[in-house]
């Protein structure tokens, strides 16, 4: 069993992509047009956010974000020490220098009092926080309103919280700015790379949608140096698609999750639960098994079974041999490095058979007597 099965398609959901592609392919219909503005109006409902603007992908979308505030060579910025490399990478990429704060092993977030510490410490000019796992930070209004009385200018990486939501609301409601990946693994995936910004502020939204197109004011007149950052049409359809069944996936996947919950802390596996407040979207599921030893052992057991696993994730930003060039310095404890070491994350994917979680349970079972 694979940690993550892409290919389970609804009943006609393959019919209904190469229709339209055929369709649009006969058109020339490549780069942006009508699937893409369709994209983005969508998602400004389902997201309840006033401004959607799509690009290549995630990565670009932090890089579009963070100019789009000003932020640039010589500016700090605090990003969490825990987080996919593109969070920390995008930082560089816009000439910033950043500084990792450490994280909160409760919810997998950002720590709120390194965050307060290092803020006071550094008057960074901006800050990133990744809401991972499937949910958000227990602190996120604390973290929002803190920035904001502090003057920092606050980018959230929600690129793997799409579909979750905070007090009943999307949790990019609220958001001064933030971004999300249409990497074919997310809740919401393409058949290849793709993001998109998204903010209330028409000022930014402008300005990002500008910086995405090569800084174009008109075709041939351009106010910014930009990127060539747009979403291509092919992808803006099978993510349209998608999106007229996200619901049945969303439910699928919280249904595994709900699974998990039930069975495997009967195994004495503890797992880090999503706040209070949230409903997470099921992205993912996060095993804590502290034992270095009883972590390898259970490895073992799974390769041999055949039973996919990750581990997200599996080290810190502050210690990868490609952060010491950049980084100007690592704020708070070692939490994060304990949360790396301990993480270890089962399959979850839509439309999981019972007996698929049965079988993983199964073996997770054995494997803790082995």
């Amino acid at each position: 069993m694979p940690f993550i099965d892409i290919k389970r398609f609804e009943d006609g959901f393959l019919d209904a992509l190469n229709a339209r592609w055929s369709q649009m392919t006969e058109n020339a219909q490549f780069i942006g047009a009508e699937e893409v503005l369709r994209l983005e109006s969508r998602l400004i409902d389902v997201l309840s956010v006033s401004s959607v603007v799509t690009c290549a992908n995630g990565t670009d979308a932090l890089q579009i974000a963070l100019r789009a505030l000003g932020v640039g060579r010589g500016d700090l910025v605090l990003v969490p020490n825990v987080t996919f490399w593109a969070t920390f990478e995008a930082v560089v990429n816009v000439g910033a220098d950043p500084v990792t704060v450490d994280a909160d092993i409760s919810d997998g977030g950002i720590s709120l009092e390194a965050l307060k510490e290092a803020i006071r410490a550094f008057r960074p000019k901006a800050a990133v926080i990744a809401h991972l796992y499937g949910w958000g930070s227990a602190h996120l209004q604390q973290i929002r309103l803190l920035c904001r009385d502090e003057g920092v200018l606050l980018v959230e990486d929600g690129a793997q919280c799409f579909g979750a939501t905070y007090k009943g609301l999307p949790i990019y409601e609220g958001a001064l700015i933030s971004t999300t990946s249409f990497y074919p693994a997310k809740v919401l995936g393409a058949a290849g790379d793709g993001g998109a910004v998204m903010t209330d502020d028409q000022v930014l939204s402008e300005k990002v949608r500008c910086l995405a197109n090569h800084g174009r004011d008109t075709h041939y007149s351009y106010g910014e140096v930009g990127w060539n950052s747009r979403l291509d049409s092919l992808q803006a359809a099978f993510l349209n698609l998608s999106l007229d069944h996200l619901d049945a996936r969303l439910a699928s996947r919280r249904n595994a999750v709900s699974f998990y919950r039930r069975t495997l802390p009967e195994l004495g596996i503890t797992l880090m639960d999503a706040p209070v407040d949230y409903e997470e979207n099921g992205y993912c599921n996060v095993c804590l098994i502290e034992d270095p030893g009883c972590r390898s052992s259970v490895e073992g057991v799974l390769k041999k079974e055949g039973i996919g696993f990750g581990n997200i994730y599996p080290g810190v930003m502050s210690r990868q041999k490609g952060a010491e060039r950049y980084l100007k310095a690592h704020f708070g404890g070692d939490e994060g490095e304990r949360l790396c070491a301990s993480v270890l994350n089962l399959p979850l994917f839509p439309y999981m058979t019972e007996s698929e979680l049965q079988r993983v349970a199964d073996v997770m079972a054995k494997a803790l007597k082995s």
